[in-house]
């Protein structure tokens, strides 16, 4: 990818590609793959840093190419430790990221889109236009920063990633898989595939691509009803995907990876909150091993839904247990800065 200088993204190159643009600059295709490790392995942001190479390449590699590196813009910290960025992008876009500190684990909820597509009513950022993907670079530069702002805050390294921030990451699924791998591979930040879950709002051929990619991370699919016409109100995407073609996606999904599905469900105070809309979810479980995480709801502005009483809440969990569905309860982290589910858009300007 050109930028506006006609300087090259070196983090767009493949190390294939890299090498070959090394060697049409009269370099050895070893010092690309150097150059390579200093960019996925170590996180390097600047050329001058890379400290084996002699000055003569870190200036050719100065002068050819340009590492469009997230910067965090803002940090909002809360009353529970969570901490909300806002991080800009080489373009002056911006996009939100979250650290989450609970007990046992140190999570990072990262962003896929700039804005988004799909215009889920209980979502802040379904309010927002979706202005473009995020490169895989973009994203892996979210971990990195959250990572450190993890070590440097409470002395502890991350321990899992949530794409559960701003964006339909199976909308961008090409730039989302690539970063996956540079998340995980030995020649990136070597993290675990399980420690990751990608969160889709259910885009059913590609649900059915997961399978067939044979992906190791974990999927977790935003329901909120079990009952089409519920779900066409709450997630109009699911005029294009009805339940019927997301259970026969999901089932061609776990037959190809055998990995349990996480479904989310927020329980809206006299929308989604019946027995019988439990009974219909109980229902949809049996598609395929899995679990349910309810979700406390985090009011925006933009909607009218409020939470369900926790009498009906404890009720409903109460059901699935009892048809012995691995169920649990999730009580939101950073209410107080807008950063908890649902919760993140964009409200500051770049000057």
């Amino acid at each position: 990818m050109l930028t506006l200088n006609n300087k090259i993204d070196i983090r767009s190159l493949d190390l294939p590609a890299l090498q070959e643009s090394f060697k049409a600059m009269g370099e050895k295709g070893f010092r690309a793959s150097q150059v390579y490790e200093w960019l996925w392995k170590k996180a390097c942001i600047s050329f001058e840093d890379m400290s084996n190479l002699s000055k003569e390449l870190r200036k050719k590699l100065d002068e050819n190419f340009v590492i469009n590196n997230v910067k965090i813009h803002h940090s909002q910290f809360s009353s529970d430790k969570t901490i909300k960025n806002s991080f800009i992008l080489h373009d002056k876009h911006l996009i939100e990221g979250v650290l989450i500190p609970t007990p046992g684990r140190m999570t990072a909820c990262v962003s896929s889109q700039v804005g988004c597509s799909l215009t889920c009513k209980f979502c802040a950022t379904g309010y927002m236009e979706r202005k473009r993907n995020l490169n895989p670079d973009e994203i892996y530069d979210q971990v990195v920063l959250i990572d450190k702002q993890a070590k440097e805050n409470y002395g502890i390294p991350l321990s899992n990633i949530v794409y559960m921030g701003m964006g339909e990451p199976l909308l961008n699924y090409k730039n989302v898989m690539e970063s996956i791998d540079k998340i995980t591979s030995e020649e990136g930040l070597n993290m675990a595939a399980k420690r990751i879950t990608v969160s889709t709002a259910g885009i059913a051929k590609m649900i059915k691509k997961l399978g067939d990619d044979e992906v190791k991370f974990n999927l977790a699919l935003s329901l909120h009803a079990a009952n089409d016409e519920k779900r066409n109100t709450i997630m109009p995407i699911n005029e294009q995907n009805s339940l019927k073609a997301l259970a026969e996606a999901l089932k061609y999904y776990y037959a190809k990876t055998k990995n349990l599905v996480t479904y989310e469900y927020i329980i809206f105070d006299g929308v989604n909150d019946s027995l019988q809309d439990a009974v219909e979810l109980a229902r949809f479980c049996k598609h395929i091993p899995c679990k349910v995480n309810i979700i406390e709801y985090n009011p925006i502005s933009f909607a009218s839904y409020i939470n369900a009483g926790e009498d009906k809440v404890e009720a409903f969990a109460e059901y699935l247990r009892s048809h012995d569905i691995n169920t649990n309860l999730r009580r939101s982290r950073g209410k107080d800065i807008d950063a908890a589910c649902g919760q993140l858009a964009i409200k500051e300007q770049v000057s």
